[in-house]
């Protein structure tokens, strides 16, 4: 029979960190609507941006003269992978899904004997891929001091990549983020950002009509080192609004289980309590019988 003080000492621990799950989700909801804002907001410049770039790289096409970030240095076989994650835990498969995406490709890429260089940009994701691939680690972006994430944090980083693509470190770049789609879903994502890859849906009709002063080229080699910024800085906005959704809802399962594990002790502890309450009744029969 379990001990009446330690199901006792047992509830009141589950209730206490019933309140803590549950003041964490109410903080999360609220972080929730401010970053899904941000990123919703962010969504029709980026889209209208790629529109309007791959307009312009369609019209340079795979010329000598189009910028390096467009056409590639003509090799794809060093591959930088930007891993972003959270800075913090407790926010369900958030972080191992991204984690988990950017492992399945680094094999892809090992397997084919390319050599695979990962920039990681918080904390978990560090932790998570630096078990297997702490060779393949060529450095970290801290983002734990930033309460929130402004277009400059974006800027530091595509000029960490920028730099790094000048310097004849890579052939390839590709972020790794999770798309917001709502509370319950976020979609791991892995996009390619060197050599420029731009989506336009039904717009490069529309402008290639455009006469461009300066030349394509010339607006391109302006635009593209702001095109990575604007990518990286949308999947920083994805990513916050994604985080925040998992937190919600990780913390939201995480109170119900405290609620149904109080049900069941607060139900074994009665009826623990009331075998006790039995047990003494007998002794006391028992007792005045026998005198």
């Amino acid at each position: 029979m379990p001990n009446l003080k330690d199901l006792k000492n047992r509830i009141a621990s589950v209730k206490s960190t019933r309140k803590i799950t549950k003041a964490m989700q109410m903080v999360a909801a609220a972080k929730l609507r401010r970053a899904q804002e941000s990123a919703e907001a962010a969504r029709p410049y980026a889209e209208r941006f790629n529109a309007v770039m791959a307009g312009l790289a369609a019209s340079v096409g795979g010329s000598d003269s189009a910028p390096l970030l467009l056409r590639g240095t003509g090799s794809d076989q060093v591959h930088l992978l930007v891993v972003m994650t959270a800075e913090r835990g407790l926010c369900g498969g958030f972080n191992s899904n991204i984690a988990k995406l950017a492992r399945v490709r680094a094999n892809e890429l090992l397997a084919k004997g390319k050599t695979v260089k990962i920039l990681t940009v918080g904390k978990k994701g560090r932790d998570a891929l630096k078990r297997d691939f702490a060779a393949n680690m060529v450095g970290h972006v801290d983002l734990s001091g930033i309460k929130a994430l402004g277009y400059a944090n974006a800027q530091d980083i595509a000029r960490d990549v920028l730099g790094r693509f000048d310097a004849g470190e890579f052939d390839v770049a590709t972020i790794f983020y999770a798309k917001f789609q709502n509370v319950v879903t976020q979609l791991p994502t892995a996009q390619q950002i060197i050599p420029a890859a731009f989506e336009a849906e039904g717009e490069s009709d529309e402008v290639a009509l455009f006469d461009y002063e300066p030349s394509e080229e010339a607006i391109l080699a302006d635009l593209l080192p702001r095109g990575v910024a604007t990518q990286i800085f949308s999947a920083l906005l994805e990513n916050g609004a994604s985080e925040q959704g998992a937190r919600m809802s990780a913390m939201d399962n995480a109170t119900r289980n405290a609620g149904e594990m109080i049900d069941k002790l607060t139900i074994e502890f009665n009826r623990s309590r009331q075998a006790v309450i039995t047990n003494e009744l007998i002794e006391i029969i028992s007792g005045a019988e026998a005198l």
